[in-house]
């Protein structure tokens, strides 16, 4: 099992790391005092979990007495355990704690206090701690690369791509929709009509013309580089949505081609929503 502690002066990414691990399939747990540690492991592993991450901070600060023989026991039975602490200059911490309008958890009236205290009370799990990152400039997905980095995992990333029917009404659970209503319409050819986006005959009909071709380039183009830019801000995923009147040729046949021309961003069909097993658009 891996079991890894996350701690760090507050404003200083606890929350963005531990939901960047929950991202990478670690069962996470906030604000765990260092004494249950050893119980969490124990129950994890009897449900066949094998990655954990927990945070322990300022907040369990009547409970960090207990940190060095809470760590010592959690090593002697779990055989992979790391502790990662993270921080960051005061002046950075205070502009994220103007932003965000958060009170700090030891309460103190000036902040600049608190970071101080903060930091001498948690001096010592950053002297037991593996790595110590400062994110003073990093911003989430900096951070993000960095943690996996760290663990050494591939960060995986989905362009997940949808097929609707405009007179259906388009998806409202997306980030970006296209449209291809602009496309030769193979509904005009009672030989292709009961056809789909699928067949040969309704493909080489949609992308007949230099037209066509150059509209398509200039739609992948422009997909790639949304996804990019949403991979490289430490997204997950992108969802699009790809449109033509009844859901059934164009936006099918388009779909097709874009998640093989874009399958390095992890392109991949979810769905043909509209697409029905014959009918018309």
């Amino acid at each position: 099992m891996t079991f890894i502690v996350i701690s760090g002066l507050s404003g200083s990414g606890k929350s963005t790391a531990l939901r960047t691990l929950e991202d990478a399939g670690y069962f996470t747990t906030d604000n765990l005092p260092p004494e249950l540690w050893s119980a969490l492991g124990d129950l994890a592993s009897a449900r066949h979990i094998d990655k954990v991450a927990v945070t322990t901070d300022a907040r369990t600060r009547d409970f960090l007495a207990a940190l060095d023989t809470s760590l010592t026991r959690l090593k002697q039975r779990r055989s992979d355990v790391r502790v990662l602490f993270l921080e960051a200059a005061a002046e950075q911490l205070l502009s994220r704690y103007n932003l965000s309008r958060r009170e700090h958890p030891l309460g103190d009236p000036s902040l600049m206090l608190d970071f101080q205290r903060e930091g001498a009370l948690l001096a010592p799990l950053r002297a037991l701690a593996d790595t110590v990152i400062d994110t003073t400039t990093l911003g989430a997905a900096g951070l993000n690369r960095r943690l996996l980095e760290w663990l050494d995992i591939s960060s995986h990333f989905d362009l997940r791509l949808f097929t609707f029917g405009f007179k259906h009404a388009p998806p409202r659970d997306v980030d970006t929709v296209l449209d291809m209503r602009t496309l030769p319409n193979p509904y005009y050819d009672p030989a292709l009509r009961p056809l789909t986006g699928l067949d040969a005959g309704v493909v080489a009909y949609i992308f007949q013309s230099p037209e066509s071709e150059a509209f398509y380039g200039h739609t992948r183009d422009f997909l790639r580089e949304l996804a990019a830019r949403a991979r490289d801000a430490g997204r997950h995923s992108y969802n699009v949505a790809i449109g033509c009147t009844g859901g059934q040729h164009r936006s099918v046949a388009v779909a097709a081609r874009l998640e093989h021309d874009l399958a390095d961003l992890g392109a991949r069909i979810i769905d043909h929503r509209d697409m029905p097993g014959g009918g018309s658009e």
